[in-house]
């Protein structure tokens, strides 16, 4: 799987040239400069830009007292480093078509001139043209020979020397460190193709050598996140998406794995970051974080990378279609059950089961297969109550073949019920431990999704007396502007006065819900930039009320069953997407493989 890179452009060495004001003036001109990280950045950003393909990053005291970045790319002429330093030139752009369609990582000419103002600046370079290479010193603007392969060196001396104020507001040179070291690792993230080397004070602390992206991706994110992650590669609408999205049950409690790349370029971009964040929405426990490392490629005629000086923030031209497009990407990722993988990796030493990655469905045996079918809309009890003499499970109860062995289902054959909550099974691989009340309210959940995905609209209970509330100006304008999605809500929201609105109906499945809270959250929902749009909020809600009839509708603690029944459960956790959490993030089976149960009595020491 290849990761959207942007073209190395060795091949093609354009000169530099002063931007005329018209262009100067549609800029996002400002500060680049924030800390020894932001320098490191910039200077990534023009040796990727100059074709490199290996990268050495030197630091001293984090950065502070020195950064060396050196490349192997094309060089800059001896005719043009003259224009190197000056602010607002470049060989990046040169008129506003080409600002607007940016295919480069820097463009605006700030850097080196932003950075030689406040620090001191030797610039080492030669291009394939040159007998010899050249330096070059902002201090005093003299270019003198010197010796040097074909590429660049960029020399940055005692950063803030000019200003010891802003020098005063840096950290320990320790977190300095981290910050620049961070820095490498994203640009290492998203080039794979390239080799990455980092020194502190004549110390290697990281190497990255040239590699596939997943090697790529396994070597700066570690074994731990590849082994939690599934592989995500599609093309949705105007996006092409490659990278890997983090397993729910190995989500982690601060967002310190997030990584989302547009063009080659790290973002911090909230339409983007929401648009995953919900394709998890019913598949995470609490507040807790899914890690990924997302590659987003778009024209880039459809994004505005010119927005903020720091360029991590981006603005799309479509930005809902970008958000579905990624959104549903991410739930397609995360919809197949890790049992249908059929292989459970071996756990790192001191490290807890871990479940088998996501990948793509395998075949189930055609015995299951046709039982799946067979199944399918069976489920009724949330329409339903259990009978109250004897309480049967939801689900109707095939014998399995006697002669199908352990193996041949994927989460294998029922053995017992154990505590009134869990049932236990063996497969090729071991012990499986399922919780049948949350396994089973992730198959009526599902059930009832499908069935809802047909219907547009959530079935609404006019009021007797409809109900007033006041609103604010902007709540007033949501209410009038959004009509139809309140109504797909059963929400009937109508303005009565300048500062006061009416509620007739109400969503009927919510007939104790506090009318006017609800109102008001709706209505907040639908006026947040980041929400997705009107329909995915009526379809969130309809998630939520669906969610809450799920886990009422779903089997109950201490209900005995019997084996045949217990693998009717299993084999329709096996056909039920997303079925590895319940509705509310909690796992819905975990894995003892025999390797671990042969550890917990010492067998073969």
């Amino acid at each position: 799987m290849n990761v959207p890179a942007l073209p190395l452009q060795r091949s093609v060495r354009r000169r530099i040239g002063e931007l005329p004001d018209t262009l100067i003036s549609q800029i996002a001109a400002g500060e680049v400069v924030e800390r020894p990280a932001s320098v490191v950045r910039e200077l990534l950003d023009n040796a990727l830009d100059a074709g490199a393909r290996q990268i050495v990053v030197r630091l001293v005291a984090g950065g502070v007292r020195a950064i060396v970045v050196e490349d192997d790319g094309s060089g800059i002429a001896r005719e043009d480093l003259p224009l190197a330093l000056k602010r607002h030139a470049t060989s990046k752009i040169a008129s506003l078509a080409e600002l607007e369609s940016v295919s480069t990582m820097g463009f605006r000419g700030e850097a080196l001139a932003a950075i030689a103002a406040v620090a001191g600046v030797t610039l080492l370079t030669r291009t394939e043209d040159d007998p010899h290479g050249w330096r070059l010193d902002a201090r005093d603007g003299e270019i003198a020979p010197a010796a040097r392969a074909v590429g660049t060196t960029v020399e940055v001396q005692e950063l803030f020397f000019s200003t010891p104020a802003r020098r005063k507001f840096l950290k320990t040179d320790a977190t300095e460190l981290a910050h620049a070291l961070e820095a490498v690792r994203r640009h290492a993230l998203a080039r794979p193709e390239v080799g990455f080397t980092f020194w502190h004070e004549a110390r290697l602390i990281a190497q990255w050598r040239p590699a596939a992206a997943p090697a790529r991706w396994a070597d700066v994110l570690g074994p731990d996140f590849m082994a939690d992650s599934g592989a995500l590669a599609a093309t949705r609408g105007p996006l092409a998406i490659a990278g890997r999205v983090g397993r729910p049950e190995a989500a982690r409690t601060r967002a310190d794995l997030q990584y989302l790349f547009v063009n080659g370029r790290f973002v911090r971009d909230r339409l983007l970051a929401h648009a995953v964040r919900s394709a998890y929405e019913d598949q995470l426990h609490g507040s807790r974080q899914p890690a990924y490392a997302l590659f987003v490629d778009i024209a880039p005629e459809l994004v505005d990378v010119n927005v903020h000086p720091t360029k991590v923030e981006v603005r799309f031209r479509d930005g809902r279609a970008v958000h579905q497009a990624l959104r549903h990407a991410v739930e397609d990722a995360l919809a197949p059950t890790r049992a249908l993988a059929g292989v459970v990796p071996e756990p790192a030493p001191g490290h807890a089961p871990v479940l088998a990655p996501m990948q793509a469905p395998m075949p189930m045996p055609a015995s299951v297969s046709s039982q799946a079918s067979a199944w399918q809309g069976a489920l009724a009890l949330a329409e339903a109550p259990p009978v109250a003499r004897e309480p049967r499970p939801p689900w109707p109860v095939p014998r399995p073949e006697p002669a199908a062995p352990a193996g041949a289902w994927p989460l294998g054959r029922a053995l017992a019920q154990i505590g009134g909550a869990y049932v236990l099974a063996e497969n090729a691989q071991g012990l499986v431990v399922v919780d049948m009340h949350a396994a089973h309210e992730r198959i009526v959940y599902e059930r009832l999704k499908r069935a809802a995905a047909a219907d547009a609209v959530l079935p609404a209970q006019p009021l007797l007396i409809p109900q007033t509330l006041a609103a604010t100006a902007a709540e007033i304008a949501t209410a009038e502007a959004e009509q139809p999605a309140l109504l797909a809500l059963g929400l009937d929201v109508g303005v009565l006065a300048a500062a006061t609105l009416v509620v007739r109906s109400r969503p009927a499945a919510l007939p104790d819900a506090d009318l006017a809270e609800l109102t008001r959250s709706v209505l907040a929902e639908l006026a947040h930039p980041d929400s997705g749009g009107a329909s995915r909020i009526v379809q969130r809600a309809r998630d939520d009320i669906l969610a809450t009839m799920a886990c009422h509708g779903a089997v109950r603690a201490n209900r005995r069953l019997t084996l045949e029944e217990m693998n009717a459960l299993l084999r329709e956790m096996e056909a039920t997407e997303r079925a590895d959490t319940c509705n509310h993030g909690r796992p819905t089976w975990r894995q003892v493989t025999l390797k671990e149960l042969d550890a917990l009595f010492l067998r073969g020491r």
